[in-house]
């Protein structure tokens, strides 16, 4: 990235989120609760106050701004374009993921295989890693995904770290070794590129596709509510300019129709779908779209 294109996009971001703060808010009562889900419904913020009266409130980041460019890593002597040297602790931008995606798929040839599921609206390709040493005998897999949310980033890193974790005990670990030679495992870093592209250059807090959305000026889906099991029920919303629209038909979004299409031709094989997100510290297991307890509770 040249020094202007960096200082362009610094100032972009620091007047986009100069001033903003993180809150956690603990409503009193039932009114406060209406009041703050109208207040962030208005102002669309995730995190809102209107007084001491309403809510205990806690500053958990007083300055934003910072957080993001330290987060980001805004440091123009950091050296990312060397893969033999690739960094596994900071977040990488979508060429670099990808540029690291096809290195891997040249230097563990025998333990890596890279293809595309698709296209996104936007025509980037939805790559995945196939890892697993390769047979001719019926192997089962599992498929794991990151990023289907654009600013969770913490997602693709971690896929990334666990790609990482799996090529390096391969050489040491015996147990590492029976895995691959016995699964697949359907790797895709970053479902969402469109708008993991967009956090990158517009928007940090982006959390949707980036498919138009005819009559709105808003654009996007709820890429994770927009499958065809239970669509648009409970948790979703029918609105194009809210975080968690569902689109106007199940699997509107061209990232979700591929996956689903991927998933449904090799249904017989994968034995287990993991998403990786990051909000809460939570693990979500089938059947979220309900409380009722699963048939098979105690078995998860």
């Amino acid at each position: 990235m040249s020094t202007a294109s960096f200082a362009l996009r610094r100032k972009r971001l620091q007047r986009m989120i100069m001033w903003d703060k993180v809150v956690r808010i603990v409503p009193e009562n039932e009114e406060a609760v209406k009041t703050l889900k109208a207040l962030s419904e208005q102002f669309k913020v995730g995190s809102c106050t209107t007084g001491g009266s309403v809510a205990t409130r806690q500053f958990l980041i007083s300055d934003l701004q910072k957080a993001v460019e330290k987060q980001s890593g805004w440091r123009l002597s950091r050296n990312r374009r060397s893969l033999s040297e690739y960094s596994y602790e900071i977040y990488h931008s979508l060429e670099e993921i990808q540029r690291w995606m096809h290195h891997l798929n040249k230097s563990h040839s025998d333990l890596v295989h890279m293809f595309s599921v698709g296209k996104s609206y936007e025509g980037r390709p939805l790559f995945v890693l196939k890892l697993g040493k390769r047979s001719r005998v019926y192997k089962k897999a599992v498929w794991m995904d990151c990023g289907i949310h654009a600013r969770e980033w913490i997602g693709p890193a971690f896929c990334q770290w666990f790609v990482k974790e799996v090529l390096q005990t391969y050489q040491t670990d015996p147990a590492m070794r029976r895995m691959l030679k016995q699964l697949y495992f359907y790797i895709m870093p970053i479902f969402n590129v469109d708008g993991y592209q967009f956090s990158w250059t517009h928007d940090r807090f982006w959390r949707k596709t980036r498919s138009n959305n005819s009559g709105f000026h808003c654009h996007g889906v709820d890429a994770n509510r927009n499958w065809k099991v239970k669509w648009c029920d409970e948790g979703a919303s029918i609105h194009p300019c809210d975080d968690t629209y569902c689109g106007p038909l199940p699997e509107s979004e061209p990232e979700v129709k591929a996956v689903a299409h991927f998933l449904r031709k090799h249904r017989k094989q994968i034995k287990a779908y993991l998403s990786f997100h990051a909000y809460a510290q939570m693990l979500l297991y089938p059947y979220s779209y309900k409380y009722a307890t699963i048939p098979n509770f105690s078995c998860v």
